[in-house]
């Protein structure tokens, strides 16, 4: 079992969204095969907390007006820390560097596939990398 065609399209777009925002560290992982609730992670960061909720933001409104998409939970807000966006087909985290680099989500699913980004989001990770 592999992420719906629906899942793979909102993840791109939450993706550009956070790009947009200059989201740092951009990956999604599909989860599908490890999780029945989920078929897909999207994993981003910010420096501060303001820029995690004007990413959060942005991903909201482009799921909304491109993919018809609202999500069903949202949590942690109130703190700007990590901030979860649960849409059942998606789960989105955009978390405070800090928090990234604690948790460090990736390395829980690592062995999940990738799933690719638009080149845009892929570019807009390198460009942040090397400032």
């Amino acid at each position: 079992m592999t992420a719906s065609d629906r899942s793979v399209q909102l993840v791109r777009i939450a993706a550009e969204a956070a790009a947009d925002k200059l989201a740092d560290d951009i990956l999604a992982y599909d989860v599908s095969e490890q999780l029945v609730i989920t078929d897909a992670f999207l994993l981003c960061s910010a420096t501060n907390d303001r820029q995690v909720r004007a990413i959060v933001d942005e991903i909201e409104e482009r799921l909304r007006t491109e993919a018809d998409a609202k999500p069903v939970r949202r949590e942690g807000e109130r703190e700007g820390r990590w901030v979860l966006l649960d849409y059942i087909d998606i789960v989105v985290h955009v978390q405070h560097e800090e928090d990234r680099t604690f948790y460090a989500l990736e390395r829980l699913w690592k062995d999940c596939p990738a799933i690719s980004l638009p080149e845009s989001v892929m570019q807009a990770n390198l460009q942040r990398a090397r400032a």
